[in-house]
């Protein structure tokens, strides 16, 4: 792929520089962790969709969640495991043009959804009165609505920019998928209007989802404090330990990613840190609601009695 040209046929993913050896590890590793992921989260939404009490709209949202986790590591870890146990590192243009579409949408609709679930739990501690008609499920509906409207509308923005572009050179990307930013590296054109669209995402789906998410749980620990009895407050900061730990998980790694100024020297940190995101981020999720939560675990147990139940009628 030597000299000018617009349009290319290929991409070179750099990865990590690792012997034959070490990418079958690797491979091994990597599947069981994405096997745990696809176990764990389609347990979660197993759980929501066979118990009638978790059909409340926490657990819609979490759902919600459960499929963008999924979804997001099914994005590139397909080729990515390819690629390991074939010892190969290229990836098709199409392919890489549609591994940014769909990482870049499900990053942002699991963004937006943290949001709408801070607001779930802000209205069902600080306004448990009106909790039923605030969060009825035609609002819950149109909330789920406008969060994968948004994320892919951004995502395909940002993609139709990228592809205006012209490339030029051998196209090596340094990364282990199509991560836009280092995919831009490699472009020959200028590239300051996808920067600025990317600083602007960067601000609606970072910046101002944690300014309201923060604005939500200081009003929702003032409403806490005031509660007069100790199991109340207890219940009431049960309800919202969990999420606040998944909050914290994913934009403390998301703003360690995305916000900190580009530099070439912190290209390895920032694949590693993108292999956390990708392959814990959607285990912590399931395992967090789970542990955590008591609704989550009684569910579960209801789930194997009545299996064990059905067992012993059919003998």
């Amino acid at each position: 792929m030597e000299g000018n040209q617009s349009w290319i046929a290929e991409f070179i993913l750099l990865g990590f520089q690792l012997s034959e050896d070490m990418e079958l590890l690797l491979f091994v590793i990597f599947i069981l962790l994405y096997t745990f992921n696809l176990l764990a989260n389609g347990m979660i939404l197993g759980l929501i969709s066979l118990d009638p009490r978790l059909h409340t709209p926490m657990y819609y949202f979490l759902s919600h969640l459960a499929i963008t986790d999924v979804a997001y590591a099914s994005s590139h870890l397909p080729n990515m495991l390819e690629n390991l146990v074939k010892h190969k590192k290229t990836i098709s243009y199409f392919s890489c043009t549609m591994q940014m579409v769909s990482y870049l949408a499900f990053a942002s609709v699991e963004c937006l959804t943290l949001v709408v679930m801070s607001y779930d739990r802000f209205v069902a501690i600080c306004h448990p009165l009106q909790y039923t008609v605030m969060m009825n499920w035609r609002v819950c509906t149109l909330l789920a609505i406008a969060c994968w409207a948004c994320g892919f509308s951004l995502a395909i923005v940002q993609v139709s920019l990228f592809l205006r572009l012209p490339f030029c050179g051998p196209q090596k990307v340094n990364h282990f998928f199509c991560e836009i930013r280092s995919v831009l590296k490699v472009t020959c054109g200028e590239t300051w209007i996808n920067d600025i669209f990317l600083l602007a995402d960067g601000v609606f789906i970072l910046i101002a989802p944690i300014s309201l998410v923060l604005v939500s749980y200081v009003r929702i620990l003032r409403a806490i404090l005031k509660i007069q009895s100790k199991e109340g407050r207890k219940k009431a900061f049960s309800t919202c330990s969990s999420h606040l730990c998944v909050v914290g998980f994913y934009f403390g790694i998301v703003l360690m990613v995305y916000m900190i100024p580009d530099d070439d020297n912190r290209e390895e940190p920032q694949k590693i840190l993108f292999l956390f995101y990708t392959f814990f981020n959607p285990l912590l999720n399931p395992l967090i609601y789970s542990l955590r939560n008591a609704q989550v675990k009684a569910a579960f147990h209801r789930v194997l009695k009545k299996k064990r139940t059905q067992g012993r009628l059919m003998v």
